[in-house]
C-alpha cells in the first residue's frame, strides 16, 4: 500500500465517517471519499479512488440498507428486483466508461441537477407523504429508469448516483423521501456491487486501504440511517438540497476550475 501518514490516516477516517452518513441519509457520499483518497495519496490514479471508494461505499451502503429494511416499511422484494437490474447496468456503465468525455457529459448532470434541486424547491410536497397505489406500469419504469438507466450511469460517471435514485423513487412510484431513501440503499447496494466487480477485474482497488476506512463508513452510514428514520422526510429533503448545490458545485469546479 501506498505510504500513509497519521494526517491523512485521519483525514481518510473522517471522510469515511461522513461519507457513510451522507450515504445513508440521501446519497453522495463519494463526494467526500474520492477527493480525500486523492488527497491523502496525490500520485494515485482516478480509477483507484473509484475503485476503493466503491470497496467501502458497499459496506456503509450495506448497513444502512438494512437497517431501513428493519425499521422503515419498504418493499423488499421490488427493492432487490431494481437492484439486481441496476447492478447488471453498472457493469455495463463501468465497461464503457473507459470511452467517455466527461467533459461532455458534467454540463447535462449540472443541468439535471439544478432541475431536481429547482422541483423540490418550488414543490415542498414533494417526497412528503406517499403518492397512489403502485401499478405494474410503474414498477416497469422503476425497472428502466432508476434500475437500468440510473445504474448505468453509476458504472459510467457515478456522482450523486443516490441522489438521482432518491429522486427517481419519489418521482416513479411516489414514495416519501424516507421509503425512498430506503429502497434507493438496497438498490445502491446493487450498483456499488456491479461496479466494485468491474474495477476489481481491472485491479484498481487498495484492498489493504478499504476495510479500514470501511470500519468508519459503516459507523457514519449506521447514524445516518436512524436520523434519516428519527427525523422523517423533511430532513431526507434538506441534506438532498444540500448534497445536490455541493455535487453541482464540485462537477462545475471539475469542468472549468483550473
Amino acid at each position: 500500500m501506498h505510504d500513509l501518514t497519521l494526517t491523512a490516516a485521519v483525514l481518510l477516517c473522517v471522510a469515511a465517517a461522513l461519507a457513510g452518513w451522507v450515504d445513508a441519509v440521501v446519497g453522495g457520499g463519494g463526494l467526500l471519499q474520492v477527493p480525500a483518497l486523492l488527497i491523502a495519496f496525490p500520485q494515485l490514479a482516478p480509477a483507484y479512488a473509484l475503485g476503493t471508494n466503491k470497496a467501502v461505499g458497499v459496506v456503509g451502503t450495506s448497513a444502512a440498507a438494512v437497517t431501513y429494511a428493519r425499521r422503515a416499511a419498504i418493499d423488499v422484494r421490488l427493492a432487490a428486483r431494481l437492484g439486481s437490474v441496476a447492478a447488471l447496468a453498472a457493469v455495463a456503465g463501468a465497461f464503457f466508461a473507459a470511452g467517455v468525455n466527461s467533459e461532455v457529459l458534467r454540463p447535462v448532470i449540472m443541468v439535471l441537477l439544478l432541475a431536481v434541486a429547482a422541483f423540490v424547491v418550488l414543490k415542498p410536497q414533494f417526497g412528503q407523504r406517499p403518492g397512489g397505489a403502485v401499478t405494474r406500469q410503474r414498477v416497469l419504469a422503476a425497472v428502466v429508469v432508476v434500475g437500468a438507466g440510473i445504474g448505468f450511469y453509476d458504472g459510467l460517471l457515478g456522482p450523486g448516483t443516490g441522489t438521482f435514485l432518491v429522486i427517481g423513487l419519489v418521482a416513479v412510484l411516489s414514495m416519501d423521501m424516507v421509503t425512498a431513501s430506503a429502497t434507493a440503499k438496497v438498490v445502491n447496494v446493487g450498483t456499488n456491487l456491479g461496479a466494485l466487480a468491474m474495477f476489481t477485474y481491472q485491479g484498481t482497488v487498495l484492498w489493504a486501504l478499504a476495510p479500514f476506512m470501511a470500519v468508519f463508513n459503516l459507523a457514519g452510514a449506521s447514524v445516518g440511517a436512524r436520523m434519516a428514520l428519527k427525523r422523517g422526510s423533511g430532513f431526507v429533503r434538506a441534506v438532498l438540497l444540500v448534497v445536490v448545490t455541493v455535487l453541482v458545485g464540485k462537477l462545475a469546479l471539475d469542468q472549468w476550475g483550473t
